[in-house]
């Protein structure tokens, strides 16, 4: 099954891909994507089920994404200072 990607967006994936891989980084995206997707679905449902987020409950959700994303990258391998 052929897939057209314009050329300007090719030559950024090839770059930021290099030693992955084009198909593994493309694969990677893919992934990411359906997932998202899936996500929305769910959410959808939930809202059906139980009526819309409020904004407090969206605040809480981001601040509790922010505390997991700070924490992932204090324990991510690899940061500056690291020992190897």
């Amino acid at each position: 099954m052929p897939v057209t990607i314009p050329e300007d967006l090719l030559d950024e994936i090839r770059a930021e891909a290099a030693e992955r891989g084009l198909s593994a980084y493309v694969a990677e995206a893919l992934r990411a994507k359906r997932d998202r997707d899936r996500l929305v679905e769910l959410v959808d449902w939930l809202e059906a089920e139980h009526g819309p987020v409020t904004e407090d409950e969206r605040s809480a959700a981001l601040d509790e994404l922010s505390r997991l994303d700070a924490e992932h990258a204090h324990r991510r391998p690899g940061r500056v200072g690291d020992a190897a």
